[in-house]
């Protein structure tokens, strides 16, 4: 199993800049919320235009490291920005639902509910962008 996975490492198959490029989305997506909550007071009271923010900002840094680094396609860029924002959006849309459930309905935390939902999205944008956004008729 070890093995494999290095030489996927070593030949760098989609599926393994995929999820390279996916830790590196996470890492700052992640991140990038809670330092705003952090960082100015005012976020930390207006969460959800911290969510906002966040989310533009993540979904252009995810676009570039998936274009760029995992699917590597020489089309259209507003084409495919446009079809991977739509993903995006609409996980947002459910995001922007979800996250004041979960605050305000479960009494949890903004960060670990916005940790929770964003790893139960993450699977989904794999096959999506895939299916969809940087589709390809060679499957490299």
């Amino acid at each position: 199993m070890i093995d494999r996975v290095l030489e996927s490492l070593r030949r760098g198959e989609r599926p393994v800049r995929y999820l390279l490029a996916g830790a590196a989305n996470t890492a700052f997506g992640l991140s990038f919320f809670p330092a705003l909550l952090w960082i100015w007071p005012w976020f930390a009271r207006n969460y959800m235009a911290a969510l906002v923010l966040s989310q533009l900002v993540c979904v252009v840094f995810a676009f570039s490291t998936y274009k760029i680094g995992v699917f590597r396609t020489r089309k259209n860029i507003l084409r495919e920005f446009a079809y991977f924002s739509s993903y995006s959006y609409i996980v947002f849309g459910a995001n922007l639902i979800a996250l004041p459930l979960l605050v305000q309905g479960l009494g949890l935390h903004p960060i670990p509910a916005q940790f929770g939902f964003a790893m139960v999205t993450m699977i989904g944008s794999y096959f999506w962008h895939q299916a969809v956004t940087f589709r390809s008729d060679t499957g490299t």
